[in-house]
C-alpha cells in the first residue's frame, strides 16, 4: 500500500477517533422555555399570512388569512425583496402586547427541488464573534445581505418609539424560520434587544453544535415546532459520527404527531429535551413527508400558486412605498393611523417577476 493510501486511512481513522461515535451535546440551561399552544396557534397564522402575494391585502391586513386569531394586527412595514424572492412584515399585535416579525418560506417553482438541494448543503460561514460556530451561508445571507434586515430594524425602531419597549416575537415557516432565527439573534447580539421570543415552524437546520449552544445562550425563549414526518427539519442532514462538522438544531423542539386508531386520532404536542436533537422526537421517524411540511395546526403554509415572486398590488398603495434600483420595495406606515380600505378585485395590477 502506497504512502498516499496510508495517509488517507490515517485521516479517516483520526476523524472517527475524534468523534468517538458520540453526538456533540448542546449546552443548555435548566430553565427551559414554556411552550404555549395558544400562542403557537396564533403565530402559525402570522407565518401563513406572510405567504400572501397580494401585497395590498397583506399591507392593509384584509386578506382571508388575516381574519382569524390575528385580527386587528397593524402592519408597520412590508418588505418585498424582488431580487431574491423574499418577503417579510413587521407589525404590532395589541392583544399580544408585542411586535411580530414574520418571514416567508421558500417560494420555489418546485419545493421538491429546494428540498433536494438542501441534502447537499455544507457548513460554509464562520458566524461573526462566535468561535467555532459555523452556519449555512444561504440562510444567513437571505437575512443579513438583502433588503430584509434594514427594513425590519427600521420598523422595530419606529414601533418602539410609539409603543415603548414591547416584546418582540419572531416567526416563520421553512426557510422563513431560518431567516427568523438569524433575525432574532441579530436583535439580541447587535441591537441588545431585551425581550425576544422565537417560534418557528418546519425550520431546517442552520448551523453546527457550537452555533446551537451560542444561540441557546442568547435566545433561551425559543421554540421550533415540527410536524410529524415533515422532511425539512431533517435538512441539511445530521451526521452523528462527525459532530464538529455537521449541522445541529438548536433547542427547543416541540414535536406534533398523531396517535390513535381509525377515526379516533389525537394530536400530541411533545416538548422535547434541551439537546436540539432529541432522538425521541422528530428524529425518531422513518420516512419523510412534504405534505406534513405544508400544514401545521391545520393551517396551510404555502402560496396559492407556486409562481416565482408573483406580486399583486393596488396602485394606490404605491404612495406608501419606496423602490430601489433593483425593484425591491418597502411599504411603510405610522402605527395607529388609518389605511384606505381596498378591495383586492378592484384597481389591482399584477406583475410577474
Amino acid at each position: 500500500m502506497g504512502n498516499r493510501s496510508w495517509l488517507i486511512l490515517a485521516i479517516v481513522a483520526l476523524l472517527f477517533a475524534c468523534s468517538s461515535g458520540r453526538e456533540l451535546k448542546v449546552k443548555h440551561e435548566v430553565n427551559k422555555p414554556v411552550y404555549n399552544r395558544t400562542l403557537a396557534r396564533i403565530l402559525v397564522e402570522y407565518a401563513s399570512a406572510v405567504y400572501v402575494s397580494d401585497v395590498t391585502e397583506l399591507f392593509t391586513w384584509t386578506c382571508t388569512k388575516c381574519d382569524g386569531l390575528t385580527k386587528g394586527f397593524e402592519v408597520i412595514e412590508l418588505i418585498v425583496d424582488v431580487e431574491n424572492c423574499l418577503q417579510a412584515f413587521v407589525g404590532v399585535a395589541k392583544d399580544l402586547d408585542a411586535i411580530v416579525i414574520a418571514f416567508r418560506g421558500t417560494q420555489e417553482h418546485s419545493i421538491q427541488n429546494w428540498v433536494e438541494d438542501l441534502f447537499w448543503k455544507q457548513l460554509d460561514l464562520n458566524y461573526p464573534g462566535m468561535p467555532d460556530a459555523m452556519v449555512h451561508y444561504g440562510f444567513y445571507s437571505a437575512y443579513h445581505n438583502t433588503t430584509l434586515r434594514p427594513g425590519v430594524l427600521k420598523a422595530i425602531k419606529q414601533a418602539k418609539k410609539i409603543y415603548g419597549d414591547l416584546t418582540i416575537m419572531v416567526t416563520g415557516h421553512s426557510m422563513g424560520g431560518a431567516m427568523g432565527a438569524f433575525c432574532a439573534l441579530d436583535l439580541k447580539v447587535n441591537r441588545e434587544a431585551e425581550n425576544v421570543q422565537v417560534m418557528t415552524f418546519g425550520q431546517p437546520r442552520i448551523g453546527n453544535a457550537a452555533f446551537a449552544s451560542y444561540y441557546k445562550q442568547f435566545l433561551p425563549n425559543t421554540i421550533r415546532v415540527t410536524h410529524d414526518h415533515d422532511i425539512v427539519p431533517h435538512l441539511p442532514p445530521y451526521y452523528s459520527y462527525f459532530p464538529q462538522k455537521t449541522y445541529h438544531h438548536f433547542p427547543r423542539e416541540v414535536w406534533l404527531y398523531n396517535v390513535g386508531l381509525g377515526s379516533l386520532v389525537y394530536v400530541v404536542e411533545k416538548v422535547c429535551d434541551g439537546s436540539g436533537e432529541d432522538p425521541t422526537c422528530s428524529r425518531s421517524v422513518t420516512g419523510y413527508s412534504i405534505a406534513d411540511h405544508l400544514v401545521y395546526f391545520g393551517v396551510e403554509l404555502m402560496c396559492k400558486n407556486w409562481q416565482s415572486c408573483r406580486i399583486v398590488m393596488d396602485p394606490r398603495v404605491r404612495q406608501h412605498g419606496k423602490t430601489d434600483l433593483k425593484g425591491n420595495f418597502v411599504l411603510s406606515r405610522v402605527p395607529s393611523t388609518p389605511i384606505l380600505e381596498m378591495k383586492a378585485q378592484s384597481h389591482t395590477e399584477a406583475s410577474n417577476i
